[in-house]
């Protein structure tokens, strides 16, 4: 028998591994069933596509506005100046703080512009912009 004790004193030359695999088998398997479930509360917008998006980073500060023109930031509902104290907060703990900054592609474009602004005036100078990758490039719009 492969797990019976072994009557002679011979060294063992062989492990076996197949009881190694299954545990890590089922361990990959928890995991991948149990990722869903560890995503943070996100607010619904609509993303604006882009076919050359940059890679994603990591942020620490997410501002999100969606198409009632809400406020969020790291998905809590905030006023303007809220975001403003917490944006400043946040800067105070890490000089190199960055910020994805998500709106809702129905959102004027001005709007927009402004929320940067707002976040850049707070001392943040590196930010991304939120997209939905899209497949092709779209043409672009007849300017009339």
């Amino acid at each position: 028998m492969a797990g019976g004790a072994q009557d002679n004193d011979e060294e063992i030359t062989g492990i076996n591994v197949t009881p190694l695999v299954d545990v890590v088998l089922v361990l990959l398997i928890i995991f991948m069933v149990t990722a869903n479930f560890i995503v943070r509360d996100t607010v619904e917008v609509e993303l604006p596509k882009a076919a050359n998006g940059g890679e994603l980073v990591q942020g620490l500060v997410n501002v999100v506005l969606d198409k009632q023109g809400k406020l969020y930031f790291d998905g809590a509902e905030v006023s303007e100046d809220e975001l403003r104290r917490k944006v400043a907060e946040a800067l105070a703990k890490d000089k190199e703080t960055r910020a994805f900054i998500t709106a809702d592609r129905s959102l004027p474009y001005g709007r927009v512009m402004w929320l940067i602004d707002l976040v850049k005036g707070q001392g943040i100078a590196k930010f991304g912009l939120n997209i939905e990758k899209d497949v092709a490039p779209a043409a672009a719009p007849a300017v009339p």
